[in-house]
């Protein structure tokens, strides 16, 4: 198994599927990495050479932000906006949707599980 970026990527798939198993790269970004370096698409992991290997890890290295970082600077943007309390971060702070959307209804997956409440008593 190739270990690029901390990740375990699976030898029996295609380059440009494999890469996508790393968090913060998808479809595209491999598919760009891919061309760059010049290595054929159809190729599968475990056909790479350790020098190949190496040219993708220094190319995500150097040109995207991928796994633990990521995760970390996406973190601090959720925290910068919930400690400028703007209508976001206050969303955030909630628990509710952030982006609009409605709340009256649905929105189940962000409020959690629906809270019951005593029902009309005949």
């Amino acid at each position: 198994m190739a270990r690029i970026a901390g990740v375990n990527i699976p030898t029996n798939k295609r380059v440009e599927i494999a890469l996508t198993y790393i968090h913060g790269i998808g479809p595209t970004t491999a598919k760009k990495i891919v061309t760059k370096l010049g290595i054929a698409p159809e190729r599968r992991v475990q056909d790479l050479s350790d020098n190949e290997v190496l040219q993708i890890r220094e190319a995500i290295d150097a040109d995207y932000t991928v796994e633990g970082d990521l995760r970390r600077q996406v973190a601090m943007n959720i925290k910068r906006l919930m400690d400028l309390a703007c209508y976001r971060g206050l969303r955030h702070r909630k628990g509710l949707p952030v982006r609009g959307q409605r709340t009256h209804t649905n929105a189940r997956t962000r409020k959690g599980k629906a809270k019951p409440i005593a029902g009309k008593k005949k």
